[in-house]
């Protein structure tokens, strides 16, 4: 187990994953912000989920269909990783099974909270799921920009700006 894992600096702006990659890695992130985004052919981004301290990233569609990865992992700040083969992964799981129900439950617990996003963007209003966003990440945004709030919001940084009016007024 100790073997699987390596350490790796991600510096600001870099990517852990780009789209088109077929996906060989994991990791395991330390410390730091990585945004999880798609471009669509205009090349308008739109941030799926953010990843804080002590979260899993990486391209799991990737990993288990070995196909080209469509989204995006980028670091938003500094971020300190401990990155894992799939592969090597994998193997382990097949002589420990209480590595292979770990691993289980990680997976039913992103399930669960992207089946909750999913929900949130479809049904709630803006300043609903910004008060979530607040709630799920307290110290998000004084760390980065606000335009990738709106993003993942999916509405307009001037949207946002009036929901943050709205809410220091009240």
């Amino acid at each position: 187990m100790k073997n699987l894992f390596t350490v790796y600096s991600l510096k600001k702006g870099e990517f852990f994953l780009k789209e088109g990659e077929v996906a060989t890695n994991f990791g395991f992130l330390k410390q730091g912000v990585v945004r999880a985004f798609y471009r669509n052919d205009d090349g308008v981004e739109y941030n799926k989920h953010f990843f804080t301290d002590n979260n899993m990233i990486g391209g799991y569609s990737s990993l288990v269909t070995q196909l080209p990865n469509t989204i995006n992992q980028q670091a938003l700040t500094d971020c300190v990783i401990l990155i894992g083969n799939y592969k090597k992964l994998i193997d382990l799981l097949d002589h420990h099974q209480d590595l292979e129900r770990l691993l289980r439950k990680i997976a039913e617990r992103y399930f669960v909270d992207k089946e909750k996003r999913e929900v949130e963007i479809v049904l709630l209003e803006a300043n609903k799921r910004y008060a979530i966003f607040q709630n799920e990440y307290p110290d998000l945004e004084q760390v980065i920009p606000q335009y990738h709030i709106a993003s993942y919001l999916g509405i307009t940084p001037t949207q946002l700006s009036r929901i943050r009016a709205k809410k220091n007024k009240g």
